[in-house]
């Protein structure tokens, strides 16, 4: 993996800070101050930000709007201490469990390289809780002396389904050179999906209200969909206009027995593949329908400085839309996957990724729309979550990019460049898709149907679910999720 050019990123326009609590106006007479408390919050500075969010909710004419951004950044710094808590020391005992010989010499220097994520919160450094495993996804000098092998590749997939996926991906291009269609092998798989709210975390006789993602139908990638079943059977399904689509669920909380949800259902998916010949590639008129997709949108699609000169350094004197996009692809492949930080607690996600070096899928994802976007090619958002024939499953994010006169045409730069001498599969994710993959999302950030009254525990992404009672949100700390999947009989 070649490292990613090493850049600053610039501070965050207050626009941005403040889209990112509740989009407050700029003419609101809190955003000043906003901005201030969420600069000292991403500086891991809390206690000084807890006496600014003190003092503004004490403002007599402070709007509501205002008054909720305030009120999320005292979330933000406890959702924060939940993902860094980890010392040094507790770093260095899991690290050990596969290099028993690590010295305290040698922490310090791979710490002062980046490859432990930390945060000096208050005076005090504490850890990424990821950032022990992290390091062997960062670190060929650490996977040289790993105990075991690691079990993943760049991309965060398990190995053998990364050799898989390549075998698949073969056929899907075999499939659609011998069919002259984009989209082929479709397959019916039943899902289930549950959420599980942990004993006493709401008191009892007061109901709980769960929200459950839900495929959309997308021709020619998922369609005939079929609710099966719901617990509680009561429900309300969000309609197909709805991007992050969900199912409403809800009922009492029970004295010291958890609270489920589960829902199943049904969907047919195709594999997808695209013979992009560049020469037959144009720039695109921008109409009103793609505009939203070439634009900024704060605040993780911000056009930073940072990001203007890395994307002039990756795209250098190309002019074709698809060499463009290629060469985008290849450079944000190139920056590492790693377990991230919820992505609630990041003020600017794109940004974040390339200053960090590295990425889960989304965030990988969310900076290669925003580079898109900036040299003219529309991008969007999709995401849900991927399975295989056997016992892999994860939350996946991804992406779809315009190009004339193929129209829109998905991009999954996480799977990234395959490793085969055959430029066809090297490249299937610039334009193809495996049919092992469900997808629930077609923008982020969207407003829940029916909507959320509290703070949503993902503020991007839709993948593991949303609880809440009238007391409040439920954090990931207080209930679990699961995704289990059956592939039906050909439908042949």
């Amino acid at each position: 993996m070649k490292p990613v050019l090493a850049l600053t990123m610039a501070v965050f326009s207050l626009l941005s800070l403040s889209a990112m609590a509740t989009g407050i106006p700029p003419a609101d007479p809190g955003n000043r101050e906003l901005g201030t408390v969420v600069e000292l919050v991403t500086d891991g500075q809390f206690k000084a930000a807890d006496a600014r969010i003190d003092a503004a909710l004490k403002q007599p004419d402070l709007s509501p709007d205002a008054r909720r951004a305030f009120e999320f950044q005292r979330e933000r710094m406890q959702r924060m201490r939940l993902d860094f808590s980890l010392t040094a020391d507790q770093v260095k005992a899991k690290v050990r469990k596969q290099i028993p010989d690590l010295s305290d010499a040698e922490f310090a220097r791979w710490d002062a390289h980046g490859l432990f994520e930390h945060m000096d919160i208050d005076g005090q450094r504490l850890y990424f809780k990821r950032s022990p495993s992290n390091l062997f996804q960062l670190s060929a000098a650490a996977v040289a002396r790993q105990k075991e092998p690691t079990t993943r590749t760049s991309s965060g997939l398990p190995r053998e389904v990364n050799e898989n996926y390549i075998d698949y991906d073969r056929k899907v291009i075999a499939e659609a050179k011998a069919t002259k269609k984009n989209s082929v092998l479709p397959q019916r798989v039943q899902v289930t999906q549950t959420l599980t709210v942990d004993a006493n975390a709401v008191p009892a006789g007061k109901t709980v209200h769960a929200w459950i993602p839900y495929p959309r139908a997308d021709r020619d990638q998922q369609e005939d969909i079929r609710l099966v079943s719901s617990e509680p059977s009561a429900h309300r399904m969000a309609p197909e206009s709805a991007l992050q689509r969900t199912v409403f669920l809800e009922q009492p909380a029970q004295a010291g027995k958890p609270t489920v949800f589960k829902i199943t259902y049904e969907v047919t998916l195709y594999a997808q593949y695209h013979a992009i010949d560049p020469s037959k590639v144009a720039a695109e008129k921008i109409t009103p329908e793609l505009a939203p997709y070439v634009a900024e949108r704060a605040p993780h699609v911000v056009f930073t400085e940072p990001l203007r000169v890395f994307s002039k350094q990756v795209v250098g004197d190309a002019t074709n839309p698809y060499e463009i996009a290629r060469r985008i692809f290849a450079a944000v492949d190139e920056i590492p996957w790693a377990g991230a930080r919820e992505y609630s607690t990041i003020p600017d996600i794109s940004a974040y990724t390339l200053h960090a070096g590295h990425g889960d899928c989304g965030e990988q994802t969310l900076l290669l729309i925003t580079l898109m976007r900036m040299n003219g090619i529309p991008a969007r958002w999709q995401s849900g979550w991927t399975f295989t024939r056997h016992d892999d499953n994860d939350i996946h994010d991804w992406a779809e990019i315009y190009l004339a006169p193929y129209g829109w045409v998905p991009v999954d730069v996480t799977y990234g460049r395959l490793a085969s001498s055959d430029p066809a599969l090297k490249w299937f994710y610039l334009g193809g898709l495996d049919n092992y993959r469900i997808a629930f999302n077609d923008d982020f950030s969207q407003d829940f149907v029916p909507a959320k009254q509290h703070f949503r525990s993902d503020t991007v992404d839709s993948q593991r679910g949303e609880v809440e009672w009238d007391g409040g949100n439920l954090y990931y700390d207080k209930w679990d999720y699961d995704f289990a999947w059956k592939i039906l009989p050909s439908m042949h």
